[in-house]
């Protein structure tokens, strides 16, 4: 099987489309075309029902997590049990996502995204210590070309976007925010649950905005311009202004205590006078020091009502589901997901003109997907083969009781190791089957 570093997995089509364009092929015989479509029925039932229950296992184990929960549990957890549950949670999170065609993003990877340069130039923190489990998966990962302003001109920028992101944040405990002495009502999440969020388009150097812990400060650039000036001006002042502080002292005398009582000092409403203009010089260029000091200090505070304005953008536009919604919205995105992956794998198997292996048949659906779409996919045959394999039932015969009969897989293969399907009545009888006994 092609492996290939920019295509991934995902079939960006509806399940309806790729039924009918199977069919538009022309390679079905005019009476398998009902039966077809009725094969794609009840498997994408039987689909259904399966991901349901583990939607109800999603949903059992999150919800002493959940920060929406608008239930009483009927008994306390203990920790072991919260921890169990916890544990069963990410991995079934996990295998949610990669059965959705998600990938996933590592810690590590997910700390630099954090740390790349975004397009509002602030430093951002996301303390990774705040979370005891932190779970992150995307989809679509595209470029988007967009013109930044600078300056006096505009400058094509490359913007990475992932079109779909999923994260899972475990908050550690009230113990540890209060061993860091953090206020508990500053904190923008509570601390013992868990959180999922599910959002589209964001920019790879933006991923840090749907962290609920993020801190912003200064940049470097920031410093500089706030500070550099102000001291470069102050020091050629003070320099100046230092020979003349005796002078200085004696004004301040002059205006509180009179001349008689300064006469002693030998300072003369000359020298005062003269000393005037210097003052006022002074404190002339102090205003404007400090004048400008508050422009840079404003510049900073509107580059974080920007960020802020951004932050909130994307939480608000880009939210696509937050908590127990995201297990839903997943759940159908796998069920999806497998049903168009079986469909493909079943469809071509059973109107190729010899027999395929998995190889070749990982080739034929890539290439039928990028002429019939224009789209290029990474099919994954070894996942979808597998879950095809595993649909097995009895087809009944005749003489003999349901006990002596085996079961009968839809997918098996030849000594060779190449793909064999059942045929569309069989493969109906299986499923049928199947339904038959889906308590049992």
């Amino acid at each position: 099987m092609a492996v290939y570093q920019n295509r991934e997995a995902y079939i960006p089509y509806r399940r309806g489309d790729l039924i009918e364009l199977c069919l538009e092929d022309g390679l079905l015989n005019p009476a398998d075309v009902p039966k077809f479509r009725s094969f794609c029925e009840i498997l994408s039932a039987y689909h259904h029902f399966k991901f349901h229950r583990l939607l109800e296992q999603l949903k059992s184990n999150y919800a002493p997590f959940d920060p929406d929960a608008d239930v009483q549990a009927i008994a306390s957890l203990q920790a072991t049990q919260k921890e169990q549950k916890i544990g069963q949670l990410v991995e079934d999170f996990r295998k949610l996502l990669e059965g959705a065609n998600y990938f996933p993003v590592s810690k590590k990877k997910l700390k630099q995204a954090c740390n790349e340069k975004s397009l509002i130039e602030l430093n951002t923190d996301i303390d990774f210590a705040d979370f005891e489990r932190v779970i992150c998966y995307c989809r679509g990962n595209t470029t988007k070309q967009i013109q930044v302003k600078k300056l006096f001109r505009k400058v094509d920028y490359s913007l990475n976007i992932f079109e779909r992101v999923a994260l899972l944040l475990k908050c550690k405990e009230e113990e540890y925010f209060l061993k860091k002495e953090v206020s508990l009502e500053q904190l923008n999440f509570t601390p013992g649950k868990a959180y999922i969020y599910l959002y589209k388009n964001i920019p790879k150097s933006d991923i840090d905005f749907i962290f609920p812990n993020i801190q912003t400060s200064m940049t470097w650039k920031d410093r500089l311009l706030f500070w550099v000036p102000t001291v470069g001006a102050a020091i050629p002042l003070l320099l100046k202004v230092l020979p003349q502080l005796l002078f200085i002292v004696g004004v301040i005398l002059f205006v509180t205590v009179g001349v008689s009582e300064i006469a002693d000092s030998k300072i003369y409403r000359r020298d005062v006078q003269e000393l005037m203009p210097i003052v006022i010089a002074t404190l002339s260029l102090g205003i404007t020091l400090g004048g400008f000091a508050f422009k840079q200090y404003s510049n900073y505070q509107n580059k974080q009502l920007k960020f802020q304005k951004s932050v909130t953008e994307t939480l608000f536009f880009k939210n696509l589901a937050s908590n127990s919604s995201v297990l839903n919205a997943l759940i159908d995105a796998a069920e999806e997901e497998e049903c168009k992956e079986i469909i493909l794998i079943y469809y071509h198997i059973l109107t190729s003109d010899r027999l395929l292996t998995p190889q070749q048949l990982d080739n034929r659906i890539e290439d039928w997907m990028e002429k019939t779409f224009g789209t290029k996919i990474d099919f994954d045959i070894k996942h979808s083969l597998k879950n095809l394999a595993a649909i097995r039932g009895k087809i009944p015969v005749s003489g003999l009781s349901d006990s002596e009969i085996p079961e009968t897989p839809l997918l098996q293969y030849d000594r060779a190791g190449r793909c064999q399907v059942l045929p569309l009545d069989e493969a109906r009888r299986v499923i049928d089957d199947i339904w038959d006994n889906i308590f049992s």
